[in-house]
């Protein structure tokens, strides 16, 4: 299995788009397809995690790869939008921890005790 770097995985798909997909779909398009899958995993999550049960046809579902739908569609949306999510994610974990550094810690609701 190839292992991808953020920069890598926003060329391949690139790269798939151009080769095999035509053209992106409008950023409109993207998002609602980026909320359909959002929502697929949602579905297994809170029937694998949660109260509700599977319907007998979803039983073989896949979370990796509806997660991994969730990623391609995530990565379209970067790159028609001229986002590197490399250094989006960078500078959101620091902003992270600038922020939340102690505030986690500090919240009783998380304690293991």
């Amino acid at each position: 299995m190839e292992d991808l770097t953020i920069k890598q995985a926003q060329k391949k798909v690139d790269d798939w788009i151009k080769k095999y997909g035509v053209r992106y779909f409008n950023e409109l398009t993207n998002m609602a397809i980026l909320t359909e899958e959002v929502g697929e995993v949602a579905r297994i999550i809170s029937r694998k995690y949660g109260e509700q049960s599977f319907k007998e046809k979803d039983k073989d579902v896949d979370l990796a790869d509806e997660m991994a739908d969730v990623l391609w569609v995530l990565i379209c949306l970067a790159n028609q939008t001229g986002v590197d999510l490399n250094e989006a994610l960078v500078k959101n974990l620091e902003k992270k921890t600038n922020r939340d550094s102690n505030r986690h810690k500090q919240n009783t609701k998380l304690s293991t005790d």
